[in-house]
């Protein structure tokens, strides 16, 4: 398990939440460089995602790349997941060489989004981040198109049942309100009780680890 208790409730949230779906692999290891992608899910063919998932859905409708941060991702960390992007789409063209298949086309290289609770107006526009507002919504920031990369802006994201699979990774008050809002939803609602159990396990090892220091 990572050192960091935020870093695998994201983990193995996304992955409870799009296995149904497709392959899902966390800290999937690039073999030319030893980097780790945090999650790496690829659909699975005739099967769609469950729009109850809401914003995280339409991100999950193709192969992607998931890079989920619990402080606001600095320029440095965003370079460094764009190269593990690189690092892949290299690695999938030589294993698709390598077993004999057409060559790969844009869009069966992955989509790579970050997603970070925060982030200033001045880094977004030094990333040339724009807004898509009616394809995606507020607080979802695309580079130019050819980098393949998006960043999701957790805490500016409106509070509805759209956005609620991606609040649930957000920091203090936006978390607390979004695990709120599952505990609400009826007993039998997908994935409401996977999620709780997650986020008691990130509890109970939080507070572990606060015992420890003092």
């Amino acid at each position: 398990m990572t050192q960091f208790p935020h870093d695998q409730f994201a983990k193995d949230l996304l992955e409870t939440l799009l296995s149904p779906f497709g392959e899902v692999q966390t800290a999937k290891t690039i073999d030319a460089q030893v980097r780790e992608i945090d999650v790496y899910f690829t659909p699975t063919a005739n099967i769609q995602t469950d729009a109850r998932l809401g914003l995280l859905h339409k991100l999950a409708a193709t192969p992607a790349t998931f890079e989920p941060f619990r402080k606001a991702v600095t320029i440095g960390e965003v370079r460094s997941c764009i190269a593990k992007l690189i690092d892949l789409q290299n690695e999938l063209t030589r294993q698709a060489k390598r077993d004999g298949k057409p060559k790969l086309t844009e869009a069966d290289f992955p989509q790579l989004w970050i997603l970070t609770p925060t982030l200033s107006a001045e880094k977004l526009i030094d990333f040339g981040a724009i807004k898509e507002v009616e394809s995606w919504g507020e607080a979802v920031y695309l580079l130019p198109k050819s980098f393949k990369t998006g960043i999701v802006v957790i805490h500016q994201l409106p509070e509805t049942p759209d956005t609620l699979w991606l609040r649930i990774l957000g920091r203090d008050n936006v978390q607390i309100r979004a695990i709120a809002e599952i505990v609400r939803l009826p007993a039998d609602s997908p994935y409401r009780q996977n999620a709780l159990e997650l986020f008691s396990n990130l509890k109970i090892v939080l507070e572990n680890k606060q015992k420890k220091r003092s």
